[in-house]
C-alpha cells in the first residue's frame, strides 16, 4: 500500500479555534508533521480554508477526525501526493 506523503484539503471550520491553534493541533498528530493553513473565505461564525499537511507518513483518518473535533468538515481532497511504500529507500540506493 502506498504512503501519503502531502494532501491539500478543503476544510470549512469555525472561526474558533484560531487557525494557529488549528494548524497546530493537527501538527500534534504525527511526530514530523508540517502543516500550513491558507483562509480562503471568511464569514461571521465560519472559515474557508486550504488545509496543507505534509510529513513520511500521513494518517488520512486521524486527520479527518480531528477536523471534525475541531469543529471542522472536510469540503474536498484538493492535492494528494502518495509513494509506493520502499521507493524512497529504493530510489537512495543507487545513489553515490
Amino acid at each position: 500500500m502506498a504512503t501519503l506523503k502531502r494532501m491539500v484539503l478543503d476544510v470549512l471550520k469555525p472561526r474558533h479555534p484560531n487557525i494557529i491553534d488549528f494548524a497546530a493541533a493537527i501538527a500534534e498528530l504525527g511526530r514530523d508533521y508540517r502543516v500550513t493553513v491558507k483562509v480562503d473565505e471568511v464569514d461571521d461564525k465560519t472559515e474557508s480554508v486550504m488545509l496543507s499537511v505534509e510529513g513520511e507518513s500521513l494518517d488520512f483518518e486521524a486527520i479527518q477526525q480531528s477536523i471534525q473535533a475541531l469543529g471542522g468538515s472536510l469540503h474536498s481532497i484538493d492535492e494528494i501526493e502518495a509513494c509506493a511504500k520502499g521507493a524512497a529507500e529504493n530510489d537512495s540506493h543507487g545513489e553515490t
